[in-house]
């Protein structure tokens, strides 16, 4: 994948990964939304257990199904969480109208709605990987209403 800003973040290396992450996304936001849409560790874990991630409120609840084997994991548990809530937001950005990335200072990729909300979503990936709760389906659902 070819994202420019990265290679320009790269060369760099001076600003903080929070001010590099805030002034990629005002250059290039398609790229800083490409590359949070990745998600790989949950796409490897979904597609191992049959699930497709296509981007929509349907795959949402299946990952809601998974068996959480990666609680059994503490080094992968965080890291699937923050996939998980990742890939919330790029669902929401992607079928929900209005709604769009944007990061706070610390470098933490957040969900603006078209209302002005913003929702951490890599704060309720977290969640949802340690507890399950609330669902990523149900939290898509609350978001879609408004």
């Amino acid at each position: 994948m070819n994202i420019p800003f990265l290679d320009n973040w790269r060369k760099r290396r001076g600003p903080a990964s929070g001010t590099a992450l805030m002034s990629a996304q005002e250059e290039d936001p398609q790229g800083v939304a490409e590359l949070l849409s990745e998600c790989e560790l949950l796409r490897a874990r979904a597609a191992a257990a049959g699930i497709g991630l296509d981007d929509s409120a349907a795959s949402l609840e299946a990952l809601d199904q998974l068996v959480p084997r990666w609680r059994d994991d503490p080094d992968e548990l965080p890291w699937l969480g923050n996939d998980a809530g990742l890939y919330l937001g790029t669902v929401i950005i992607r079928t929900v109208p209005g709604a769009v990335w944007q990061v706070w200072p610390n470098g933490r990729p957040v969900v603006r709605l078209g209302s002005g909300r913003e929702l951490d979503v890599v704060m309720a990936g977290h969640q949802w990987a340690a507890d399950g709760a609330p669902g990523l389906s149900q939290l898509y659902a609350e978001v879609a209403e408004t």
